[in-house]
């Protein structure tokens, strides 16, 4: 593998990482409040549609963006009253969430466009452009960090550098915040949260809330950045992706970012079965290509993660004493 196809390969990776990163920590805020979502990909599949329909109706990417995440919120708050207010089974909540987005979407497109459930292709104003950083072109010249620069960060769309802004905005909100000591101690013993007068359903319902603004970012994306518009079940399974990753990281927004970056370096290398067969002297096949994210993160689990203690609160509805 020769530098310039490196340099590809890093560049496909920060692509393809951008909407699990941003569906990882989602996840994150929303497991460590206390309520699991495995309805991640339902709200990106939802918004990935509204950000689709509405920049193709209006010629915007940023109303479609912008509808893409109302999108999110709506299954959000749904999960979270499920979830919160009438103390449903979380687990089952998010999966139905993703059932109903399945098919809601494929049904408001086709009734939209009459494109077999996808939306018209966008382009111009209606797609996320890239964005050229600063003295990129000035340093590209420089050995190996130039073109890193120049190639590799620089040349993405704006949603990109939100994703990779958001992981230590993340950590400092989380760690260094009074909402984030509150939201944490929520997710790890809820009552002594109650008896110290604090709102334990309104850290939670804020918590969904921010879920459902990343979720409708990472579909946001997906629909006018990555591609040029929705497709039938486009998100093809990077929710449940994101869920594996937030695991390997540990609950961590900086774990986070690693973990998707393996996962999207791993994507982009099922892109391009002509660097395998050159670095191992003969074909895979492309489905094994595929499933290589999901095996190799079973084997790091396995093998040398070791055990990921989620929130204690986690999946428990929380009943206030009387």
């Amino acid at each position: 593998m020769d530098f310039a196809t490196l340099l590809q390969i890093l560049d496909s990776t920060l692509r393809l990482a951008t909407p699990l990163l941003l569906a990882c920590l989602a996840g994150l805020f929303s497991e460590r409040s206390g309520i699991f979502d495995i309805g991640l990909e339902g709200k990106m599949l939802m918004a990935a549609m509204c950000t689709g329909a509405v920049a193709a109706l209006t010629g915007s990417v940023w109303l479609g963006a912008l509808a893409g995440i109302g999108g999110a919120l709506v299954l959000a708050m749904v999960h979270g009253v499920a979830s919160i207010t009438f103390r449903g089974n979380q687990l089952i909540s998010g999966v139905a969430l993703n059932f109903v987005a399945s098919g809601i979407t494929v049904l408001v497109a086709q009734s939209l466009f009459r494109q077999g459930g996808r939306t018209p292709p966008l382009s111009g104003s209606a797609r996320f452009n890239p964005i050229e950083l600063p003295l990129a072109d000035t340093l590209s010249g420089v050995p190996i960090l130039g073109p890193l620069y120049s190639d590799v960060l620089s040349g993405h769309t704006a949603l990109v550098y939100v994703a990779l802004l958001t992981v230590p905005v993340t950590w400092w909100v989380l760690f260094r915040t009074r909402f984030g000591l509150r939201l944490r101690a929520v997710g790890e013993n809820p009552a002594s949260v109650d008896t110290a007068g604090i709102s334990v359903i309104r850290l939670r319902y804020t918590a969904v809330v921010i879920t459902g603004v990343l979720c409708g970012l990472a579909g946001a994306y997906m629909a006018a950045g990555l591609q040029a518009g929705f497709g039938r079940e486009m998100t093809a399974g990077r929710g449940y992706i994101a869920l594996a990753a937030l695991i390997f990281a540990k609950w961590r927004p900086w774990y986070a970012l690693y973990a998707t970056l393996l996962f999207g370096f791993l994507q982009a290398l099922a892109l391009r079965p002509d660097v395998i067969r050159g670095t191992i002297g003969f074909d895979v096949p492309v489905p094994a290509l595929d499933a290589l994210p999901y095996v190799l993160t079973v084997i790091v689990l396995a093998g040398f993660v070791g055990r990921a203690i989620p929130p204690r609160a986690g999946g428990e509805p929380y009943v206030k004493e009387r």
